[in-house]
């Protein structure tokens, strides 16, 4: 199946802080954060250095994808780690299975 929408999750180098996304184009994406980390730190992700994909989901529909990014991100932590650890039980970093 073709998946040209994703719900993301990337982490820090000690996996301290989590950010959740939405994108169209996930390697673009993952991309925009690594240089952001590295230059000018504008956003959450690039603040934090948030640049470690741990988590996917591939959608057909950008509503469904927008509307599972806004579910994901009202859980407290406990859940998100829940999520990551059922689907990337290590932890390990994932940026190298989309590119």
């Amino acid at each position: 199946m073709f998946y040209n929408h994703f719900v993301y999750i990337t982490t820090n180098e000690h996996r301290t802080t989590l950010y959740v996304g939405v994108t169209n184009n996930i390697q673009r994406r993952l991309s925009q954060h690594h240089f952001d980390s590295q230059n000018s730190k504008k956003s959450f992700a690039g603040k934090y250095s948030c640049i470690y994909l741990v988590y996917y989901e591939g959608f057909e529909n950008p509503k469904e994808a927008i509307a599972r990014e806004k579910e994901i991100k009202k859980w407290r932590r406990e859940k998100k780690n829940s999520l990551v650890s059922s689907f990337n039980p290590k932890w390990e970093t994932l940026n190298n299975q989309i590119f």
